[in-house]
């Protein structure tokens, strides 16, 4: 039983992941080759990656703040139009839009997130990417991404906590146990870690407390039960939440799930 993504290894795209081969509870899994998760595409040099220009990604739906694309825009293959889908743009101050800044800044930092306040920070942030009309519509159009122009890459900055709703979405309407999704979602700490450790050094090197850097740095498992909790309560489970929430019809629904949950041995 595959629970999690595939990693794959690359030189300008962080934290690159197939989230094809896993499984989902009917015994199928999701379809390889054709849903793909990163950090940001802004570092993309076909060059050095050609394994990664070889994807034929047709679809590259970046969920970044329009601050966050001006300064890093995205380099995207020839094959593949990008989405814009801003998931944070009624709030672009929350801390996972300013993952480096905060980072760069161990007082502000503190002040924010300080005193065990970084937990209840990113909770109230992913109860946003589930509750907010931005939000919802950036996951709507992403939704309609998958059943229109596969395959398809979803990012944000770091590839964690925007781009980790949108996968644990995907994988909850293709059939997928909390479990799997939850499994998924805390997979990518270990290369979160590692692509931040340069900034994690500097900023306790500077004073800042690891803790605040290692809240802001990683996902837990908190910060996707109070995604889950938001959306339960809302709409009472992912079926609800696509359709009236993101405003999915049931035809779109329908077709990513047909081509998207494939037999186990295909």
């Amino acid at each position: 039983m595959q629970t999690t993504a595939t990693a794959i290894p690359a030189a300008t795209v962080a934290n690159l992941r197939d989230l094809g081969g896993i499984t989902l509870a009917d015994g199928r899994r999701v379809a390889p080759g054709m849903l793909f998760r990163s950090g940001q595409f802004s570092r993309f040099d076909p060059t050095a990656d050609p394994h990664v220009a070889a994807l034929g990604l047709r679809t590259v739906v970046d969920l970044r703040t329009a601050e966050e694309r001006g300064a890093e825009p995205d380099r995207v293959p020839g094959t593949a139009r990008l989405l814009c889908e801003d998931v944070l743009g009624e709030d672009p101050d929350v801390a996972p839009a300013r993952l480096h800044a905060l980072l760069a800044d161990p007082g502000r930092a503190e002040r924010e997130l300080g005193g065990g306040r970084a937990a209840e920070v990113f909770a109230v942030t992913y109860r946003r990417m589930v509750l907010s009309g931005r939000a919802r519509a950036a996951y709507r159009a992403l939704v309609e991404a998958v059943a229109d122009a596969r395959p398809v890459l979803f990012h944000c900055t770091a590839g964690k906590d925007r781009t980790g709703w949108g996968a644990a979405l995907l994988l909850m309407l293709l059939g997928a146990e909390r479990a799997v999704v939850r499994d998924e979602f805390l997979a990518v700490n270990p290369a979160v870690r590692a692509g931040f450790a340069p900034f994690r050094a500097q900023f306790t090197a500077a004073g800042g407390d690891p803790g605040i850097a290692d809240a802001i740095i990683e996902v837990h498992g908190s910060y996707l039960d109070a995604a889950l909790d938001a959306m339960d309560a809302e709409w009472g489970g992912v079926s609800a939440y696509v359709r009236e929430g993101l405003g999915v019809s049931d035809a779109t629904v329908e077709r990513v799930c047909a081509e998207l949950a494939v037999p186990a041995w295909r």
